[in-house]
């Protein structure tokens, strides 16, 4: 095999595994991104729950689900637990948005490594045919 031919493979087989990088990238950014709008979702839908409990008498019964059954809670138990989720999905959100900038950086490098294969490859075919 020749030395040009060697380097084709190589070349060919650098980009696939770009572009193979690249497509995961892409799939693991719709994935946070997804997690990232349920998180809200249900901090929304904690904080509008909260915000009717809140203007409830302190003495109101109410009933917080577990699983398939509801349990008993006092007022103040319950928008305990109702603010506790929503610093957790704070939490959450906060981390996904860190890693959701990270494999942005990496899709974006990955981009520029190909578009620097292309044209190293165009420039190997214009000095080869001088």
């Amino acid at each position: 095999m020749t030395k040009q031919g060697q380097m084709d493979l190589e070349l060919k087989k650098a980009f696939a595994e770009l572009q193979q990088k690249m497509v995961e990238t892409s799939q693991k950014l719709k994935l946070a991104d997804l997690q990232i709008e349920t998180l809200k979702r249900s901090m929304t839908h904690a904080q509008l729950t909260d915000k009717e409990i809140s203007q409830l008498p302190t003495d109101t019964k109410t009933y917080e689900s577990v699983g398939r059954m509801f349990v008993l809670k006092e007022v103040t138990e319950a928008r305990l637990n109702l603010d506790n989720k929503i610093k957790g999905c704070e939490e959450k959100v906060k981390t996904l948005e860190g890693t959701k900038a990270y494999l942005e950086r990496s899709l974006k490098e990955s981009e520029n490594n190909i578009r620097e294969m292309i044209q190293q490859r165009k420039d190997a075919n214009v000095g080869d045919q001088h």
